[in-house]
């Protein structure tokens, strides 16, 4: 790790006394700070860049993408990961989030999970963890021990791995072979990375799988073609889909065409389109 390590995650908020703020204060101040996170991202792009074309080009070998995190940063993982196979239509191994403490850190604080040093790169082996896959560590602070010593452990393994943390020079961005750093600046309550530091995380999260499932060509001009019709809107929006793509007119056949192969790729390739 190079340069000195500031931890401005925990730095003092800008602001003081919020508890005697109106609620339109409360608000506009929170947006001001929250107009700050699409600029410390864009600045990351070169980063993320990078990050992405490896992921794509391990992914197109047969590999797999987890995401290993703590706390917020542990369930925007979860997050993203589970909207991937709904999506694009990719099964749902093949994007995987691991939150330290389990299922129950899902909905609920687990105490002491985070620090763990041993529970990370179990975690890992609990999936059959390879050097196929790339494994991100998403830590606003860049310090959990969890997530840290488990992309150690996969660095000991040739196991390509990434950061996304909000500390520049963090301990986490030395042991990833592709760190993203997304500086915010301090929080609006000093110390919440739920706020600026999640939004700048899961900005990040959905460039990075959305990247991605286009590169493996899971969309088709500006359109989810391969994603599951799980409700009726989504069955709807594909049959919108197939009327404007294959040039049929009647609602009816489309949606009969697109139920019987499931997908809207699918049901185009039989339409001839």
């Amino acid at each position: 790790m190079s340069g000195t390590f500031i931890r401005i995650t925990e730095q003092e908020s800008n602001y003081r006394h919020l508890e005697q703020m109106s609620v339109t204060e409360i608000l506009q101040h929170i947006n001001e700070e929250d107009n700050k996170v699409a600029a410390a991202v864009n600045k990351a792009i070169p980063q993320l860049e990078l990050l992405i074309s490896t992921i794509t080009d391990k992914m197109l070998m047969g590999g797999r993408l987890f995401y290993m995190g703590a706390g917020t940063s542990g369930r925007l993982g979860i997050l993203d990961a589970s909207e991937c196979p709904p999506t694009y239509g990719v099964p749902p191994g093949l994007v995987i989030g691991i939150i330290a403490g389990g299922e129950q850190a899902i909905t609920s604080a687990v105490e002491f999970a985070e620090d763990s040093r041993e529970l990370g790169w179990k975690d890992l082996l609990d999936h059959q963890i390879s050097d196929k896959d790339v494994v991100i560590g998403v830590a606003a602070s860049g310090t959990t021990p969890y997530v840290i010593s488990a992309l150690e452990e996969c660095q000991k393994n040739n196991i390509i791995t990434g950061s996304i943390s909000c500390n520049p020079n963090s301990p986490v961005s030395a042991v990833a072979d592709f760190p993203v750093e997304i500086i915010v600046g301090p929080e609006f309550v000093t110390g919440s990375t739920r706020m600026k530091s999640g939004t700048a995380q899961k900005l990040a999260l959905n460039m990075i799988s959305t990247s991605v499932m286009i590169q493996l060509g899971r969309v088709e001009d500006n359109r989810m073609v391969n994603m599951q019709l799980s409700n009726e809107k989504l069955i709807d929006r594909g049959v919108q889909m197939l009327m404007l793509k294959s040039g049929i007119t009647d609602y009816k056949k489309a949606k009969e065409l697109l139920l019987t192969h499931g997908s809207v790729k699918k049901a185009l390739l039989v339409a001839g389109k």
